[in-house]
């Protein structure tokens, strides 16, 4: 079964201005687009074909880097889209009790995604995962993803150019403030922290 692209959870005019419909048009609806193409293309035929986006992540990590590249970019921008959210609504409940236990407050946890997402070199992702019991800050470099890596990830941030490029030019630490400030989708991280692994890319 090809996987499709999956439609975005909002409008493209929703979180703007921090990401315009314009970025949304190229990031989304042609990037995204390409590396759901290119996956499907790779795994044609093959003893991939019928196998979830998560299960050939695993497959290809370490022995088929294009297949890997493509396929946890689409899996990775899947979950970015769901990590954004129209709603500037704080975390309540587990989640937030959480944070407070691992970060002191959620100021800090949005100061370390900040710092981190600005201080990552090239291109890559910022991520917060539910580890151990505890949350922590993480990143990766250019494709790379944590779904595969023995963590509960609960949200992302695109850190390559073309999230932020044409709304923010080359200043990365502006569009992690809009993001982080305004638009991180709580939600969706409290229902990763209450399913306690994954979230699986639609197919």
């Amino acid at each position: 079964m090809a996987f499709k692209l999956m439609d975005l959870p909002y409008d493209s005019e929703a979180i703007a201005p921090a990401i315009t419909a314009e970025t949304f048009s190229y990031h989304h609806g042609k990037h995204h687009q390409a590396y759901v193409d290119k996956t499907n293309d790779a795994i044609e035929g093959t003893d991939h074909a019928h196998k979830s986006l998560e299960d050939i992540i695993a497959a290809s990590r370490g022995s088929d880097k294009g297949l890997f590249n493509n396929s946890a970019q689409v899996w990775n921008h899947g979950f970015y889209w769901h990590s954004l959210t129209p709603e500037n609504t704080g975390p309540s409940g587990e989640l937030a009790a959480l944070i407070e236990d691992s970060f002191g407050s959620l100021d800090e946890l949005k100061d370390q995604l900040k710092s981190k997402g600005a201080g990552h070199f090239a291109s890559g992702w910022v991520w917060l995962v539910e580890k151990g019991g505890k949350l922590a800050v993480e990143d990766s470099h250019d494709a790379d993803t944590m779904v595969d890596q023995g963590v509960n990830p609960l949200l992302v941030i695109d850190l390559w150019e073309h999230a932020y490029y044409l709304d923010h030019q080359n200043a990365r630490p502006k569009y992690l403030e809009a993001v982080v400030d305004g638009h991180l989708n709580w939600g969706f991280a409290a229902d990763n922290l209450a399913r306690g692994s994954a979230w699986t890319y639609p197919q």
